[in-house]
């Protein structure tokens, strides 16, 4: 099948195949004429990547991942693990990181609050 009607069975862009194949994610073989043809394991494949990419892996840790995929090996399904834990770990210190932020904001947004009550109190008692 060609680029377009990969796209539109698997749900993505023409633009995402692109990438995923400039990104070593997914091949095609080419006709003469240079267009890219897919196989129908292809779809499957990009819908596997497009899950990696909704947990927060970069292409370069997705890259990483496929041998085990690619190649089932007892070593490269541990590998993988490996990878994985390393991310969930990652996304947990970011997730801390993002409410942190969050608490903090509250913080502001409750004295901005009480900032502008006293100006509205002051005001009215003018």
């Amino acid at each position: 099948m060609r680029i377009g009607e990969l796209a539109e069975r698997a749900g993505v862009s023409v633009r995402s195949l692109r990438y995923y194949e400039e990104q070593k994610l997914l091949t095609s073989t080419r006709s003469a004429s240079g267009q890219r043809h897919y196989t129908n394991d292809d779809i499957e494949r990009v819908r596997f990547l497009q899950n990696l990419y909704a947990a927060g892996l970069s292409s370069r840790t997705i890259a990483e991942l496929l041998p085990c995929v690619d190649s089932p090996s007892e070593d490269n399904q541990d590998a993988a693990l490996d990878r994985m834990d390393q991310e969930r770990d990652r996304l947990t210190t970011h997730i801390a990181e993002l409410v942190q932020a969050r608490d903090a904001l509250d913080q502001l947004r409750v004295s901005a609050r009480a900032y502008r009550d006293q100006l509205q109190s002051a005001t009215a008692s003018v």
